[in-house]
């Protein structure tokens, strides 16, 4: 696997793929810069080395090009959290993104317009890749939100670049981080996999556990798994064409020996609403008129002995509708469960965008191992699937 430790960027322009897809307000201020952070590591790297930087990446989903969605709007905050004046082309492609690449200096950094301006950019097309090759030298992919899409700047770009290609600071690390979960995690090796749907995960579910020694199930797939054993659901979220896969689930991780840890108990509300009557129902008993929308105190408390027995932790969904105040204390819970096993010396890795978000709004992010920066992309890596944007540069 090579990464920067393999090159000495030393005048030599380095064509980096990175996430700039951040969100804007109304008056286009950067409200989070997770990404542009993320990247800083790789982009440092490569000018301290005495290299330059051409930054290219996607903005939103524009439809041909659309002032809205144009990286410039981004500029000055790249500039501020970098510490480096940054250039910029109008185009990623084309006379001016030449021009300003050839004259780039060792210690610049030039950041290339929105590639999706062009649909040539997600159709994968050759000839626009090649154009953006002839821009760098070495060619860096850094950017695992893109990594599972066959897109000309994150995979087919990567055929121009035969042995002078390598992944980023954060690339690197995501793959490691996965690999550790995966492949190379101390036992016990426990996943908590929320969110509302059996379906999204079913593929996840399949692929950890012949990984895992035990699998923690909240959110409202609960229900699903609850009402196929028998239970009473009462108006909870539930996939009655999935309860025979649930069942199948559950045959399958007894086999294996991989114990599966359902709630017990559920915070239940009498309407979706933050300010709907609550009451605590065990999970076989929802009365009708009332959905689990939580996870109750026992189940908590079970979950909690679980986490801290665990030395491998993946967390992907939330516990409850965490977005609600009402019902955000089980996903909390769990944060503090896991940041306290994580201080204990268990490594824990949470990713998909639920997930993610709850770490960073309850703050647990330096709490825990190493939040993933990419939704997709992370669960397709869970799923097993070997990601093409990883793929171009391990070819």
């Amino acid at each position: 696997m090579k990464t920067l430790n393999d090159f000495n960027f030393q005048d030599k322009k380095a064509l980096i793929r990175v996430d700039f897809n951040v969100p804007l307000d109304a008056n286009f201020n950067v409200t989070d810069t997770t990404r542009i952070v993320s990247a800083k590591p790789t982009i440092i790297k490569i000018l301290e080395d005495g290299g330059s930087c051409i930054l290219m990446s996607h903005l939103g989903r524009p439809k041909g090009v659309q002032d809205e969605f144009s990286l410039k709007h981004i500029v000055s905050k790249i500039e501020d959290i970098l510490g480096v004046e940054v250039k910029f082309a109008n185009n990623c492609v084309g006379e001016e993104a030449t021009e300003k690449a050839a004259a780039l200096q060792p210690g610049e950094i030039l950041l290339l317009e929105n590639l999706r301006f062009y649909e040539e950019e997600t159709k994968g097309d050759r000839d626009f890749a090649q154009q953006l090759a002839h821009l760098g030298d070495i060619y860096v992919n850094d950017a695992f939100g893109t990594a599972h899409r066959a897109h000309a700047s994150t995979t087919i770009v990567a055929e121009f670049f035969k042995d002078a290609k390598c992944f980023g600071r954060l690339l690197a690390m995501e793959i490691e981080s996965i690999k550790k979960v995966m492949d190379d995690g101390e036992k016990p090796v426990l996943a908590v996999l929320g969110g509302a749907k059996v379906s999204s995960k079913i593929t996840i579910i399949e692929n950890i556990l012949d990984k895992v020694d035990h699998l923690i199930i909240g959110g409202g797939m609960t229900f699903t798994f609850v009402k196929a054993q028998g239970g009473s659901v009462g108006d909870s979220i539930c996939e009655d064409d999935k309860m025979e896969l649930a069942l199948e689930i559950m045959k399958q991780a007894e086999a294996k020996g991989v114990k599966i840890h359902l709630p017990v108990d559920v915070i239940a509300a009498d309407a979706f609403s933050n300010d709907a009557n609550t009451q605590i129902c065990d999970v076989m008993h929802i009365p009708d008129g009332w959905q689990g929308l939580d996870a109750g105190p026992k189940s908590l408390e079970n979950f909690d002995a679980v986490v801290n027995k665990c030395k491998t932790i993946l967390w992907n969904g939330p516990l409850g509708v965490f977005e609600m105040e009402a019902f955000a204390n089980g996903t909390i819970a769990l944060g503090n469960s896991i940041a306290n096993a994580t201080k204990n010396g268990a490594f824990s890795l949470v990713g998909g965008g639920d997930s993610v978000a709850a770490v960073k709004q309850f703050g647990f992010e330096h709490s825990v191992s190493y939040v993933s920066t990419g939704g997709g992309a992370m669960l397709e890596s869970l799923e097993g699937k070997t990601l093409p944007g990883i793929a171009a540069i391990l070819d």
